[in-house]
């Protein structure tokens, strides 16, 4: 049903993201000047809904590696989260749930570092290529389009969508800078396309709890 649900989402804004994504892709992922929140407005936006949020998954075990032949289910042949990934995305997790935002629908890649990603911060998660960009484990055939209408498309009224996928799908869209593990864009639809709202560092959730603390 979820498939099903994505990529009738997707469908509908497709044709007019093949132009916008190759713009997107071109440019600066940094905030944009022009919608850039912070503190207390981020803290009062995202509390209303209406935002996607792209997780890159927490910090993994470098000593790991894919092996592209194995399947998305074998997670002894994947690179996994490390343990202070897992504790750095039990920590975001328990920001998010402190500061009550409306968390709605989790979508996470099928690799199993960013489905643990997802389930640890969220309790729960939803596999889709769609946030990953293909199937498999093979990246030649990679295609964005769908997950760049996705990015475009706005949550349920009153929720945020949250997705815990990689970085390179993400640079492949927006542009660099590259999102660093654990962190996440904040996203919303404009249209055809999305801007950029906001980028948020592990770290940086603490500081929205200060903000509504000092407001």
């Amino acid at each position: 049903m979820l498939h099903r649900t994505i990529r009738a989402r997707c469908a509908a804004a497709t044709a007019a993201l093949l132009l916008a994504t190759t713009a997107l892709a071109e440019g600066d992922s940094s905030p944009d000047p022009a919608h850039a929140l912070e503190g207390a407005a981020l803290l009062r936006a995202l509390r209303a809904g209406g935002f996607t949020l792209y997780f890159r998954h927490t910090a993994t075990d470098f000593s790991q590696s894919d092996r592209p032949a194995a399947g998305l289910g074998d997670c002894a042949a994947q690179r996994n989260l490390s343990e202070a990934g897992r504790a750095q995305a039990r920590a975001i997790g328990e920001a998010i749930r402190a500061l009550r935002l409306p968390v709605g629908e989790v979508i996470a890649s099928p690799f199993c570092r960013t489905m643990e990603t997802g389930r640890l911060m969220f309790g729960r998660a939803d596999p889709s290529a769609v946030v990953r960009g293909y199937e498999g484990t093979s990246a030649a055939n990679a295609d964005y389009t769908r997950l760049a209408a996705l990015l475009a498309s706005p949550p349920a009224p009153g929720t945020l969508r949250m997705i815990t996928s990689h970085g390179n799908p993400f640079r492949a869209i927006a542009g660099p800078p590259h999102l660093a593990e654990g962190e996440a864009a904040v996203l919303k639809p404009a249209g055809a396309r999305f801007v950029v709202v906001a980028r948020m560092r592990p770290d940086d959730w603490a500081g929205l709890a200060r903000a509504e603390i000092e407001k």
